[in-house]
């Protein structure tokens, strides 16, 4: 059995780390060319899975020389709307990892599911991105961290299936390196977040009383619900606008909860 450390992550529930790589960086647009799982068990079990995906649009130059995936090497292959019940199958009952995942591999797996129409939701999930931990321990790359951690050189990067590898190394490395980081996903997802969104694109946020505000343009730092209800046409400008569809499902919620409360 694969084993990368003498050690294992202590785990309640299971955990997947994934990585993507895409058409490009827009949440809102683009779409996944690979994906790769690797879900942790409790027991220590290990399930792992790699798809291609046909993105149904054609991926720029730039993309294809950073993760050499080409339009004719995806152009036989699944899309995404026909292994995303198996996709979603895998992580559904797990807690999340990856590098940078919190702020774009999360958001853009989400992305996907919602266009097919799975309701995908963290609200019971947590997640560790292995690159704020490093980013606040070493402040280096994928590469630099698999080499400074795991002393091993990361030959294959940017395939989907080898940062996936070396970003589990790389966290079982952090927990045996530094003896005050908790091997707890709870308490690793906290270190992991750089501040407390309730979306995942970083548009609405949470204040110090927990109430949600926007995290962006002319309403920065005001009372969601307070916007809501002095200038009501602002809901309807975000929901017709190019943001992302999780964003505007958790705004829907929050306009939902507030009418819920009203009619209690």
């Amino acid at each position: 059995m694969w084993k990368p450390f003498g050690m294992e992550l202590k785990l309640t529930r299971p955990i997947c780390f994934f990585d993507l790589e895409t058409t490009g960086t827009n949440v809102a647009k683009d779409k996944i060319v690979e994906i790769s799982i690797l879900k942790i068990f409790p027991n220590g079990n290990r399930e792992s899975k790699t798809w291609l995906v046909n993105p149904e649009m054609p991926i720029p130059e730039a993309s294809t020389a950073v993760h050499g995936i080409t339009d004719e090497k995806v152009a036989n292959e699944p899309t995404f709307g026909q292994i995303s019940k198996e996709i979603y199958k895998m992580v559904k009952d797990s807690d999340l990892g990856g590098f940078n995942s919190d702020r774009f591999d999360i958001p853009l797996l989400a992305e996907e599911l919602l266009r097919v129409e799975i309701d995908f939701d963290m609200k019971n999930t947590v997640s560790i991105d292995v690159q704020t931990i490093f980013h606040k321990m070493e402040k280096r790359t994928l590469e630099a961290a698999y080499k400074f951690y795991c002393d091993k050189d990361l030959n294959n990067a940017h395939s989907a299936e080898a940062d996936t590898m070396a970003t589990y190394e790389v966290l079982l490395g952090q927990l045996k390196r530094y003896p005050e980081l908790e091997n707890n996903v709870k308490k690793l997802a906290e270190f992991s977040t750089h501040r407390q969104f309730v979306d995942f694109a970083g548009f609405i946020a949470l204040d110090e009383e927990n109430n949600e505000i926007f995290a962006f343009g002319k309403h920065k730092g005001k009372k969601v619900l307070e916007v809501l209800d002095s200038e009501p046409g602002y809901f309807g400008w975000i929901m017709n606008a190019d943001f992302p569809l999780y964003t505007k499902k958790v705004l829907t919620q929050i306009k939902l909860s507030k009418l819920n409360n009203k009619l209690g």
